[in-house]
């Protein structure tokens, strides 16, 4: 069987441009829950965030037609409650951290998947990514420095903000596999505002006349930002792609240092270009495995991820 045609440079142009546009909602998100957060707790901000989400998602699922048929409810409700504690912890962390540090934090997530996916899908790891996957907690370790007077346990809360974030990737690989992605989308907004609201009206302080477009903002980057990046994956190939997201950080870091009085640390900056890296080969590698299942599964047996 014959390896399938590359995109044509305007698709790959397209997919490109529509990552590097989720990208700064993404990093314009991580701005706006700053702003909300002088004047509001993170469960609030959650719940406020899925809210106005669900309200700007509404439209768009109507105008598509999508089904939002399903026989799996009890499994977005576990998602949904897992994915509800991965953005409490990146909200607190992104409110009570430099921004630089709880947005490079947050990149070691696709390390977290890889173990997840050996752990819940059964996948095989070899020894090279395994490789990729322990430099990139190096990485890791040179940002949060345990054990220095640079270390602070909030710094924990970005890094389980990532292994959340990972269960709930490897939850979406399953889900994906009998509903839609619209229809995954709906569910998972569907529970989050529900399951948000009952930790939020244990600290509820009705927001200030300002923060109320801090809230509105932050809902519709976030949902913005997820709906370009599904579409640019629909596009482009995600080895291509993920080095884009990396741009959230130089965004990030110039917005804490001018909006926010924020000094952008050299750890920092070492220990994300270190994740960027493995992130960018982890990407490149299944991308690899990927074409290669494409092209070889009908006629012969693939060889194991590596």
């Amino acid at each position: 069987m014959t390896a399938p045609a590359p995109p044509a440079p305007a698709t790959v142009m397209r997919a490109a441009l529509l990552m590097l546009a989720s990208t700064l909602f993404f990093g314009l998100m991580a701005i706006t829950i700053r702003y909300a957060s002088r004047t509001l707790p993170t469960f609030e901000i959650a719940f406020w965030r899925n809210t106005f989400g669900l309200l700007a998602l509404l439209p768009l699922l109507l105008r598509s037609g999508a089904s939002l048929r399903t026989r799996q409810l009890p499994k977005y409700l576990l998602r949904s409650a897992i994915g509800i504690g991965s953005m409490l912890c990146s909200f607190w962390a992104i409110g009570h951290l430099p921004l630089s540090q709880a947005i490079s934090l947050s990149y070691s997530t696709p390390l977290f998947v890889t173990i997840a996916a050996v752990i819940w899908l059964g996948e095989v790891v070899r020894k090279r990514r395994w490789t990729a996957v322990l430099l990139g907690f190096v990485g890791v370790l040179v940002i949060v420095r345990p054990g220095t007077s640079g270390f602070t346990h909030g710094s924990l809360i970005a890094v389980a903000a990532a292994v959340l974030s990972a269960v709930v990737a490897i939850q979406i690989k399953q889900l994906s596999r009998v509903d839609a992605a619209d229809t995954i989308v709906f569910y998972t907004y569907a529970f989050w505002v529900p399951l948000s609201l009952l930790p939020a009206l244990f600290v509820w302080v009705w927001p200030e006349p300002t923060t109320w477009i801090w809230l509105a903002l932050t809902g519709l980057f976030g949902t913005g930002g997820q709906l370009l990046w599904t579409r640019a994956l629909r596009l482009g190939d995600v080895s291509a792609l993920t080095p884009i997201t990396f741009m959230q950080l130089p965004v990030v870091s110039v917005a804490g240092y001018l909006l926010f009085d924020e000094s952008i640390d050299r750890y920092t900056v070492a220990g994300a270009l270190i994740i960027f890296g493995a992130n960018a080969y982890i990407a490149h590698r299944e991308a690899q495995l990927a074409r290669r299942a494409a092209t070889t599964a009908p006629v012969e047996a693939v060889s194991p991820a590596e």
